[in-house]
């Protein structure tokens, strides 16, 4: 009786931990290029200076949530600060 109730919560368990890697790829090559291309804005020198603090701060969010396994949420924070990256070079 007791394995008929340990073999599906097992189950439940191990599938949650698995959920959790799904963007754990995706994280880590939006925090690479993004850092590569904010690295780049910086040497280029621009005026869009509050898209690249708000950049900077997400930057910032992503790397701690991918610490935290919260590999969705780093995965976005990643992309938009790409966005602003480009807004930045852009000057605006």
């Amino acid at each position: 009786m007791k394995a008929w109730i340990f073999v599906p919560l097992m189950a439940v368990v191990l599938a949650g931990c698995a959920g959790k890697t799904a963007y754990r790829d995706s994280c880590a090559s939006q925090l690479d290029a993004a850092w590569h291309e904010l690295d780049l804005a910086k040497a280029e020198g621009f005026a869009g200076t509050i898209s690249y603090s708000k950049a900077l701060s997400l930057l910032t969010g992503a790397k701690t949530q991918q610490q935290f396994e919260a590999f969705e949420g780093c995965s976005k924070k990643a992309e938009k600060a790409r966005f602003y990256i480009r807004e930045s070079r852009a000057g605006r």
